[in-house]
């Protein structure tokens, strides 16, 4: 029998069934039922947040400390049953779904510990007898809106700062996947949250994520999509004069050199733009490697494409799992046909794959003989694709890597110090890796792009406190 997962406000659970969550493995199998909320239920939420924040914002650093580890510690010692459920629901393969579950954890823990570490600053004014003390403060009712790429990991750099700095939250996870955000939030309340502290708001975008932008109460939003909808949360923002953190696409390049140890170049190519089935806003989706070592660095792709296991997310043998539903199929294939007509040769894959049961199959597909003009180098496919651009040299290659309406991660593969040194420095975009894949990054310090990918204050690590916090200034005058 199916269980009804139901929406948290102010501390109860409530709902009827709305969705039905779908295995994109094997779409005979259903995940779950879930609560879809309306417009008059995300109200009460805010509402319910709105209520809660004086007395949370106020409370001391342990209360907020035993709450985050308490679900940090539940969230390790669950690893491997909810790093299952998320990649049944997801797609990604058991080993990614495990260790984005070990994530999640992570970040609770970080952010447990940042709640013994709140400070503040207290200098002597220019006047005589006066005092300065510089605080921060919560920002009030945090709107959270989570893609489905990282289904665990995302709303928990989200949600763990905010409640650390005294926030309270109205989260919105993506439809795809409610069961990882169901699942975050329940062990959230069993930690003892107190009611309208965090409250969960499972439903349409267009319905749920509509009312938080319209609600001059929710005092912050914090967002992770798409470009477009990204748009609409900053204009919507500046209307109610609210602060706005936006992390978007990107269409991030690895550079290859002539120098470069073929082998490290081939395992970042791979790793960074096919696991988790190319869907990584971080993922290698532009590969610009230079003349004398492309032939070479395309015949290793494709010898190593060939041979990747794609299957089931719950077999421990796949390498790949599928995408993540029909839209997302459609979508990559759309661009698949587009780089053909655009000129580009499909040296591999880009068929859909058959396998023991329905699902969203697809072959990680590789272009070549493409341009920094084309569509597929121009715009996010979000899918396991990748084409590769001839360059002549270094400078070459980091001209067409710059050239990019994103900014989100760069990579560069090379043995020169010089090289990596100069790319480091004028690649044009949030978080730069040598010899590493772009997707991959670490929990404790900053996340976040620049040009269309990004915009406001970084997430996680303890710059997160820039975007969850507001300064205040006070002075006293002795006497």
């Amino acid at each position: 029998m199916t269980v009804l997962r139901k929406n948290l406000i102010d501390g109860e659970w409530l709902g009827e069934a709305g969705s039905r969550n779908i295995n994109p493995s094997n779409t005979n199998d259903v995940v779950g039922e879930y609560a879809s909320a309306g417009p008059e239920e995300a109200k009460q939420a805010i509402a319910a947040a709105k209520t809660a924040f004086p007395a949370w914002s106020r409370s001391g650093p342990l209360t907020r400390h035993a709450v985050l580890k308490k679900t940090s510690d539940e969230i390790m010692a669950r690893k491997d049953e909810i790093g299952r459920s998320l990649a049944r629901e997801e797609g990604k393969t058991l080993a990614e779904g495990v260790g984005e579950t070990i994530r999640a954890a992570q970040l609770f823990d970080f952010f447990a510990g940042e709640t013994l570490r709140l400070s503040g600053e207290m200098v002597p004014s220019v006047r005589p007898g006066v005092g300065v003390e510089m605080t921060r403060e919560g920002v009030g009712v945090v709107g959270i809106i989570t893609p489905w790429n990282f289904p665990i990991a995302i709303p928990a750099w989200k949600i763990a700062p905010a409640l650390a700095y005294g926030n309270t939250i109205v989260f919105k996870p993506a439809e795809l996947v409610p069961e990882s955000a169901w699942t975050i939030v329940d062990i959230l309340h069993r930690a003892g949250l107190p009611k309208g502290v965090l409250n969960l708001v499972m439903g349409k975008g267009s319905v749920v994520g509509q009312a938080m932008l319209d609600s001059p109460d929710v005092n912050a939003i914090s967002f992770t999509g798409s470009v477009g909808t990204g748009k609409r949360v900053a204009a919507a923002s500046v209307e109610h004069m609210r602060k706005f953190q936006l992390e978007m696409g990107g269409k991030n390049p690895l550079v290859v050199l002539d120098d470069a140890d073929l082998a490290v170049a081939v395992d970042c190519a791979v790793n960074g733009a096919y696991f988790s089935t190319g869907q990584r806003c971080t993922a290698s989706s532009r590969l610009i490697v230079t003349e004398a070592i492309h032939d070479r660095f395309v015949d290793a792709i494709k010898e190593r494409l060939d041979k990747l296991v794609i299957g089931d997310a719950l077999d421990a043998k796949t390498q790949i799992g599928p995408v993540v539903d029909q839209t997302q199929l459609k979508q990559d294939e759309d661009y698949i046909a587009i780089g053909r007509q655009e000129g580009a040769e499909l040296a591999f894959g880009g068929d859909r794959l058959e396998r023991g049961a329905p699902g969203f199959y697809l072959q990680p597909a590789l272009f070549v003989g493409s341009t920094n003009a084309m569509r597929i180098s121009r715009e996010e496919i979000f899918g396991p694709v990748a084409n590769v651009i001839r360059v002549k040299d270094y400078d070459e290659a980091l001209a067409v890597a710059n050239d990019t309406p994103f900014g989100l991660t760069s990579g560069i593969c090379t043995t020169s110090l010089k090289h990596a040194t100069h790319f480091k420095r004028n690649s044009e975009a949030g978080m730069v890796m040598v010899n590493l894949p772009t997707a991959g990054v670490d929990f404790h310090v900053p996340f976040g792009g620049r040009k269309g990918s990004s915009y406001g204050p970084r997430e996680q690590g303890r710059y997160a406190m820039e975007f969850y916090t507001t300064v205040k200034t006070a002075y006293t005058f002795a006497g």
